[in-house]
């Protein structure tokens, strides 16, 4: 089965480089696993907002830093990062992110792309074993 990205997760891509537009197009022809945007850009307001998430607001801890990469990049005009997750959206499943991060890998290797994914910061192919826990979050390896 080929999956589409719907007109909400297509929405979401605008502003994003078009690099990591084109490998999310191509993931999703690719991946076995439907998925969905979560989000694209960014504004500052929102970074504060998701960073006192489980630190002076209710919920869990879902950003480590201020100074995102899905913010708007001056030196190109674009955000650098998306957030996908499995559609319908599963938080327990961590195998569907794992699909979601195979068609990802795979279609930037096909379009020569260099991306990282939040769940292997260090990019050794192990993903969370040092605790990297943002199993949504892909961006471009600059």
């Amino acid at each position: 089965m080929t999956h589409v990205l719907s007109a909400r997760s297509r929405t979401r891509l605008q502003g994003v480089h078009p690099d990591l537009i084109r490998v999310v197009e191509r993931a999703i022809q690719l991946s076995r696993q439907d998925f969905t945007v979560l989000e694209g850009v960014r504004t500052p307001e929102r970074q504060k907002q998701l960073y006192a998430q489980g630190r002076t607001k209710p919920g869990r801890k879902v950003t480590w830093t201020l100074n995102s990469r899905h913010f708007v990049n001056p030196m190109t005009g674009y955000g650098h990062a998306v957030d996908l997750a499995p559609f319908p959206i599963d938080w327990s499943d961590l195998t569907k992110f794992d699909a979601i991060s195979r068609a990802m890998f795979d279609a930037a290797k096909e379009l020569g792309i260099a991306i990282r994914w939040g769940a292997d910061w260090d990019r050794d192919g192990q993903p969370r074993e040092r605790g990297e826990t943002d199993s949504p979050h892909f961006e471009l390896a600059l």
